[in-house]
């Protein structure tokens, strides 16, 4: 979505999957003249900005998340540079700021409304764009701008989002994708959930095959060097690896998607009510239910472009889907090309036998022809309600429709609203269609509509990607419904502007989330109604809940405080309302074919939006400056998203028992080496851990030199895989130098560390590292490492600071 055009001093600004980044770097090669590669080598390291910092910090309150995400750049060439920040963030997710800082100059995002005509046409822009290249589920922000020469940049992005319980759990995913080693890279979580954390872990990181080569230490447990601290309702989570870790995941820093699952505590009830300044959110996930009996129809495209993988892994996929069905379901299958071939003209019961008939049947499906999505669909629901009709099960049990294609209709009726009249008419509300894309070609969009118009969900599956684990991993979402029909009603006069109240379905795994506005905010008590339908009878539930005021926080968003009733900070509660309202009206407005009734809901959604600061189809954002920076302004937006609501962190870690840490395993690469600067002079700390030791050392440079020191000049990889040992120093008396009271703060005894067969003395010592913030025990190497290190110091000059590639690539390669 473009966002901004015709910025002076060359800024621009979007939202919306492009190409994929050019390099930053540029070859002065010209034509006709050929220059060595190592020279071009050095001119585009020379000439590229520097990101010194990427870090994201992110609160979570009440599965509501505030992220915000700072990245500073360094243009150490001697002209001006063109740089882009880019970020991808989940599609559910709304931009809420942006502000760039170009030397001493503030240009800050503004939303505003964008005009009707323009907005519909950069939504459909921004939908192409993403369906393109984004990866799953996300979106793709980018900014670029001018750098002068010598000067920094610095960028924030600022976004929220409402986690959606899928499977039993929360899934908050953060994009690690800075696109280079970065100096100082950290993912900073804060997770705040009164009702208490039932669960919680952290993925290894995940990278689709397009993207990049991330890939962890070990992929079994969370990333290297993430920490886990964690009480009964607070967690928090940080990782921070070191440039030397990002190169051992992937060196041109993609590392990958940072993935955070979690649950909550809850109870047999009618759910969790939360208040706050006037405004509550009800969450309703029951469980422990018996399950509905679902009416299913598998729908699959078997016209000629499915032919070959695509096919053969959807197939499988029904093999395993069939063999899960309950024998209280009934289902059916259709195969649609330009003919639809029905396996039977009625649902069938499960058993061992109609299980294995229907594999043969799937097994013997060939590609050809072209896709009648109509036809196929007119044909699925009319078996299903012709079951319905003569079964007499009715409410008592859940009609569904899962139809899978690649592509878009090209036989039969072909025409978009056409096909979605035809099935909306024949559904009538009773069938829930439930559909899956797969590829570049297929028609995205009227699948969506489908399923939205029809009490349904989409998925998308890109062309490299799984179709059969996809198809699998949506089905199991949807495969034990536990209740149909839901409605939950509040009393009119104590509630206004509810989000919505009518539920076709709750399947188990999943969570439905209400909010609105109190009328007396000093209520004490809300009275809930929920009627529903399960297996066996009609449930009414009703009760008087109590309902718990929160405290509200400082400003967790990063930036001014928005439109609302004028009390205390920012109320996370209020806009999780607002962030729900918007879906909706969103999601009204793409369904609606009356346009007075479009425009009516464009105009509320666009209010709503400008309101709360969250960027739309129908908002735009421009940048508004320069401005002179203030102090303190940097820090300001670095710090407001991590930190979160401060009296209820406070509490939270005040209630008799500090957090522990639930994880600090020692996922340690083999080698880690940091470095920081003192006087100009190079410190270095080693861990050696095949011997448990930690050894540090200076080198006695030049102001602005940059060492390498992770290979060799001779490739030998020369720290990777040594053994080191200490002795005791021969004048000094017999003793246990590694004795944890011997090892006291300041200048300790002295030893010989032996490592490669030299002798090295060594004294214990307490250094600082990194920026002088984090302090570390270590074996100090006096003499300028001599004997520690091979070769000279000129051997280990660089021209770059990550100037690592080469030797990580041959001198590690075998170690990682």
């Amino acid at each position: 979505m473009l966002l901004l055009l015709g910025l002076c001093l060359g800024l621009s600004l979007c939202v919306g999957s492009q190409e994929e980044a050019q390099s930053w770097g540029h070859s002065s090669e010209q034509d006709g003249l050929r220059v060595p590669r190592q020279v071009r080598l050095l001119q585009r390291l020379k000439t590229k900005p520097l990101m010194t910092e990427f870090s994201v910090k992110s609160t979570i309150i009440s599965r509501y998340a505030f992220t915000t995400v700072s990245c500073r750049m360094l243009n150490r060439a001697s002209e001006d540079q063109d740089i882009e920040f880019q970020m991808q963030i989940p599609a559910a997710a709304f931009i809420t700021n942006f502000t760039m800082l170009i030397g001493d100059k503030v240009y800050q995002g503004e939303i505003t409304e964008r005009e009707k005509k323009s907005g519909d046409r950069v939504k459909e822009k921004r939908n192409k764009t993403t369906e393109e290249n984004g990866e799953k589920g996300t979106e793709i922000f980018r900014a670029s701008a001018v750098i002068p020469s010598k000067d920094k940049a610095a960028f924030f992005l600022s976004y929220e989002e409402l986690l959606q319980r899928r499977l039993g759990k929360y899934e908050h995913s953060i994009s690690v994708r800075p696109q280079q080693l970065s100096g100082r890279l950290s993912v900073d979580v804060n997770i705040l959930e009164s009702a208490g954390i039932a669960s919680l872990e952290v993925l290894p990181l995940h990278n689709s095959r397009q993207r990049g080569s991330g890939r962890g230490e070990d992929d079994s447990g969370p990333p290297p060097s993430t920490v886990i601290n964690q009480n009964e309702t607070f967690a928090n989570i940080i990782f921070k690896p070191t440039v030397v870790q990002q190169a051992r995941i992937a060196q041109n820093g993609i590392l990958g998607d940072f993935i955070i699952r979690y649950d909550v505590n809850r109870e047999q009830s009618i759910g969790d009510i939360q208040v706050l300044n006037g405004y509550f959110v009800h969450y309703f996930a029951p469980k422990d239910l018996p399950p509905l009996p679902k009416n299913v129809v598998f729908v699959l495209d078997s016209s000629a472009s499915m032919v070959g993988t695509k096919l053969r892994q959807t197939k499988d996929a029904l093999f395993t889907i069939l063999h899960d069905l309950r024998p209280q379901d009934r289902f059916s299958i259709i195969g649609f090309s330009n003919r639809i071939k029905v396996w039977k003209d009625h649902l069938i019961s499960v058993t061992p036998d109609s299980i294995r008939d229907g594999k043969v049947y799937i097994h013997h499906m060939s590609p050809t022809g072209g896709t009648d999505i109509n036809g196929a669909l007119q044909r699925a629901i009319r078996l299903l309600n012709k079951y319905v009709a003569h079964s007499g099960i009715g409410d008592r049990s859940v009609s569904l429709i899962v139809f899978l294609t690649d592509g878009k209709p090209t036989v039969g009726e072909t025409h978009t609203l056409k096909i979605l009249n035809n099935t909306r008419e024949a559904a009538r509300g009773q069938v829930c269609i439930f559909t899956i894309g797969i590829g570049n070609d297929v028609d995205f969009r009227l699948l969506e509509k489908l399923s939205l118009e029809n009490c349904g969900l989409t998925r998308r599956v890109h062309e490299e990607e799984d179709a059969g684990s996809q198809l699998i991993g949506f089905y199991d979402e949807i495969r034990t419904p536990l209740l149909s029909d839901i409605r939950i009603d509040y009393p009119p006069s104590s509630v206004v502007q509810a989000t919505k109240t009518l539920f076709p379905n709750y399947f188990n795994g999943s969570e439905i989330i209400i909010a609105g506005k109190l009328v007396d905010r000093k209520l004490d008590h809300l009275h809930v109604e929920v009627t529903a339908s399960n297996s066996k009878k009609f449930i009414i539930l009703k009760t008087d809940v109590p309902v718990r005021p929160q405290k509200a926080g400082k400003d967790v968003t990063g930036s001014p405080r928005p439109g609302g009733d004028g009390e205390g900070d920012t109320n996370h509660i209020e806009r999780l309302w607002s962030y729900l309202t918007t879906k909706e009206l969103l999601s009204s407005w793409l369904q609606s074919d009356d346009e007075p009734e479009k425009e009516r809901l464009r105009q509320r959604a666009q209010a709503l939006a400008v309101s709360y600061r969250f960027l739309t189809p129908f908002t735009s954002m421009k940048l508004r400056g320069p401005v002179p920076r203030m102090d303190g302004l940097e820090e300001a937006h670095g710090m407001s998203a991590a930190m979160g609501p401060e009296p209820v962190v406070q509490s939270v870690r005040g209630a008799g028992t500090q957090p522990g840490p639930l994880l600090k395993k020692p996922y340690q690469p083999r080698i880690k080496i940091s470095k920081t600067s003192v006087d100009g002079d190079p410190h270095f700390v080693v861990d050696f851990p095949l011997s448990r030791l930690t050894v540090c050392f200076n080198i006695d440079g030049q102001p602005g030199d940059i060492l390498r020191l992770v290979s060799d000049h001779r490739d030998s990889g020369q720290f990777l895989n040594q053994d080191a040992r200490l002795t005791e120093d021969p004048a000094g008396p017999s003793q246990n130098l590694t004795h944890p009271l011997l090892l006291q703060v300041g200048e300790g005894p002295e030893a010989v560390l032996t490592v490669k067969g030299h002798q090295v003395p060594v004294v214990w010592k307490q250094r600082k590292i990194y920026n002088g913030e984090e302090q570390i025990d270590c074996w100090f190497a006096r003499n300028n490492a001599a004997k520690l290190i091979d070769g000279e110091y000129k051997d280990y000059l660089a021209s770059h600071p990550f100037d690592t590639g080469m030797t990580l690539g041959r001198g590690m390669s075998r170690e990682l």
